[in-house]
């Protein structure tokens, strides 16, 4: 078929082709959440909530890909069609809002711009919870084995002592009184030495807390100043447009003002032209 400008045109019928099985390719290094839907209200709190679930898993686990592909389906029996990345994304993200609230100025307002801050801080502090819990169990643990094992030493030092008929007849109540002087003291020093292993793990936890929330502290100042950089360098360069505007505007006014003399002085001397014609013409009428 020829179309209005010479060109042909042939139609051709659509072939039915096969349905991709993934409809979008995420390539790499981009966020899944940069080509998807965004996450609502509502579908935020349930991921929180199915989160908060599975936390002391993540805490345990040592592949999270596992973790992750539970919460993908947990959400799909809620009605939402997440992938696993998208909810890993997710939760990064959240995360670094949370992050950022602790640590910029003024917190209170960052806080109340961020409807999930407590959500993620009742997670956190959960974690801690159990954290402490443990670290307090494990403490609990070593220091009943070393009561167990002091209480072995000095039953054996009990039965050494009763072997010992001779001994036994001189003094008979001193070995027992030494052996639980022995024993007390061996408590108190196991005692002694697992409070001590909880307070440095407390301290080594709340060091790398400190330590965590100052490079964050130094990640958003440096975010900060790049982003006034940014920010006053492109100030600068609409400053320069705005100056170079104005330029050519006073020069189009400066050319436009110079045309117009020149039109009105090319029309003046038209004019005078015209008159001293007519005036040539109706003198030479009058002679003749």
């Amino acid at each position: 078929m020829e179309g209005l400008y010479g060109h042909s045109y042939r139609y051709v019928n659509p072939q039915p082709q096969q349905a991709p099985q993934q409809q979008v390719r995420i390539a790499a290094g981009d966020s899944p959440s940069d080509r998807f839907p965004q996450w609502s209200l509502q579908e935020t709190k349930d991921f929180l909530t199915i989160r908060a679930e599975l936390d002391l898993s993540f805490m345990e686990a040592r592949r999270n890909k596992p973790l992750w592909e539970v919460i993908s389906n947990k959400m799909k029996d809620l009605g939402y069609n997440r992938s696993p990345d998208q909810c890993k994304f997710k939760w990064k993200n959240l995360v670094t809002r949370y992050k950022g609230c602790e640590t910029t100025e003024p917190a209170e307002v960052m806080r109340q711009q961020f409807p999930f801050y407590n959500d993620i801080e009742a997670i956190f502090s959960a974690r801690m919870q159990m954290t402490l819990w443990t670290e307090a169990e494990e403490a609990r643990a070593s220091g009943s084995k070393k009561k167990k094992m002091a209480s072995r030493l000095s039953s054996n030092e009990e039965d050494g002592s009763q072997d010992s008929e001779g001994e036994y007849r001189q003094n008979p109540g001193g070995s027992s009184r030494k052996n639980k002087k022995k024993m007390t003291k061996k408590a108190r020093t196991s005692n002694g030495r697992g409070g001590d292993h909880l307070v440095k793990l407390l301290e080594e936890f709340m060091k790398q807390q400190e330590e965590m929330e100052a490079q964050w502290r130094e990640s958003l100042e440096a975010r900060e100043r790049e982003r006034r950089m940014r920010e006053m360098e492109w100030l600068q360069r609409m400053e320069m447009i705005e100056k170079e505007r104005i330029e050519m505007d006073s020069r189009r006014r400066q050319w436009e003002e110079q045309m117009r003399v020149r039109e009105d002085a090319r029309a003046e001397r038209r004019d005078a032209l015209i008159t001293a014609l007519l005036n040539k013409l109706a003198s030479g009428g009058g002679a003749m």
